[in-house]
């Protein structure tokens, strides 16, 4: 998608309905809140974003208009919010750095001995202490940086004339807005915190009633198969992101096994090799979305000056 360039405002609007389509497939073949799946999110909010840049620039908007404004307010509430999800993020660091420093303590010791037991019980707690903290600290970040920010789907419809204004650039705006709210609830929920399914609830929108209405109905079923499935799977509050799910399970499994001394030595290898598997795509996964957080914030301020200076040399 990132070779496509929208020349219209109708094309933008196919442009996310397109990629919000690409990613209910990528939805639909991978665990809830994989991995794999917010990371094609966190590029699919990029996208969006360097598309309505590239369309500012052939709409031939008035100078010193509300449009920059609004342009404005929302790359900045996009700047924050993804701070937030940065900071909640890197986080997670010191729980997947405890993880693969026990898995790594087992790969050096070729002999399975009582000591070596013990040692890994006592790593597993400190895991878990680790993940305890993070959630805790994630928890915070939720209630005192996104609390004051408004990420509604659906939210802040106008009337259809309202929605045309500046050419269409309006209707635009109101467009990324509501999908980027969606993206940003979707990243938040797996890899800060969630309270709980009903936070992600579907809002009721008139949107769909006006032009552009194929992305909101495009991104309305994405929402509700995603909150279905958080539903089926009785899925909690708490970090969401499916490695981080399995690995505290497969946590609290291996330490019941090694306290209780039932398995053997190969079974209780596989059960820390399948830990390594989801400690390393933790890593993997958080250091890559760090890494597009950070190119993201790159483009924000060079869009915010090129916008600013496309009005005052127009």
């Amino acid at each position: 998608m990132d070779s496509f360039s929208v020349n219209s405002v109708n094309g933008f609007y196919n442009f996310l309905t397109r990629g919000i389509d690409d990613l209910e497939r990528v939805f639909l073949s991978n665990n809830l809140m994989s991995t794999q799946f917010l990371q094609r999110a966190v590029s699919l909010l990029r996208s969006f974003h360097s598309q309505l840049l590239v369309l500012v620039q052939k709409l031939h908007l008035p100078v010193g208009e509300k449009w920059l404004d609004e342009y404005m307010d929302e790359s900045s509430k996009l700047w924050d919010v993804c701070h937030v999800l940065k900071d909640g993020i890197s986080a997670m660091e010191n729980y997947y750095s405890a993880g693969l420093e026990m898995t790594s303590s087992l790969d050096s010791n070729r002999r399975f001995s009582s000591q070596l037991s013990r040692q890994i019980v006592r790593a597993i707690s400190r895991c878990r202490r680790e993940a305890v903290g993070v959630e805790a600290e994630n928890r915070g970040l939720i209630e005192t940086r996104i609390g004051p920010l408004s990420l509604k789907f659906g939210e802040g419809v106008s009337v259809e004339s309202k929605l045309n204004a500046f050419s269409g650039f309006r209707g635009v705006i109101y467009a990324m807005r509501n999908v980027s709210s969606f993206l940003l609830t979707i990243l938040l929920q797996g890899f800060v915190y969630c309270y709980s399914s009903a936070d992600f609830s579907i809002n009721e929108y008139d949107g769909c009633a006006l032009f552009g209405s194929s992305f909101m109905i495009s991104t309305a079923r994405l929402q509700q198969r995603v909150v279905s499935e958080m539903v089926q799977l009785s899925v909690g509050s708490g970090i969401l992101l499916y490695e981080f799910r399995k690995s505290r399970v497969a946590i609290d499994e291996l330490r019941a096994e090694l306290e209780m001394n039932r398995e053997s030595e190969t079974a209780i290898r596989e059960r820390i090799q399948a830990l390594n598997n989801y400690f390393s795509v933790l890593r993997d996964g958080s250091e890559n979305v760090i890494a597009q957080l950070d190119d993201f914030f790159d483009e924000i301020v060079e869009g915010r000056a090129k916008l600013s200076d496309f009005c005052s040399h127009s």
